[in-house]
Parts: C-alpha cells; sequence; structure tokens
C-alpha cells in the first residue's frame, strides 16, 4: 500500500482475523475493523505502574526511575515516599 500524500511504501501486516493486509502501525483492521494482536500484545500493564511523584505532572517511572514526561530521575523514591 502507498501513502496517499508521499507515494512511499507502507509498512503492512496481516490480520489475524481476516488474513487481509492492514498498515503495521494501525490499531485496527482496515479491511475487517479487528483490533490487531501486536497493539495488544505491546500494551504495558498497567497496574504496576509508579506515577512521578513531582505533583504537577502526569508521566510515569520507567525501570530506572525516570519520568515519562518531565525526566526528573528519582533514585530514593521509597525513601521520600516513607518519609513524605
Amino acid at each position: 500500500m502507498k501513502c496517499p500524500h508521499c507515494g512511499g511504501e507502507l509498512p503492512m501486516t496481516r490480520c489475524s482475523e481476516c488474513g487481509g493486509e492492514t498498515p503495521a502501525d494501525g490499531d485496527y483492521c482496515c479491511r475487517c475493523g479487528a483490533r490487531l494482536e501486536e497493539l495488544l500484545e505491546a500494551m504495558p500493564d498497567w497496574s504496576d505502574r509508579v506515577l512521578c511523584p513531582d505533583g504537577n505532572c502526569i508521566g510515569v517511572l520507567d525501570e530506572h526511575g525516570v519520568c515519562s514526561v518531565c525526566g526528573r530521575a528519582y533514585e530514593n523514591l521509597q525513601d521520600e515516599t516513607d518519609h513524605g
């Protein structure tokens, strides 16, 4: 499939429901509307997230304690929350 704007080739994937080709970065199959499995597998488990303790930021801390939005690193997060 070609991009309607620039004419470049779009990366494609196969839908597991209908077998049709659909753009790889899409959330749903453009042929049958099924949710693409690759997206479901890549979705994070939000029950284990740690929110940025900044108070004004909406970010989530990664495994290294760095906020995904403001970039602030929290080294002793457990100590800060205990004394709080």
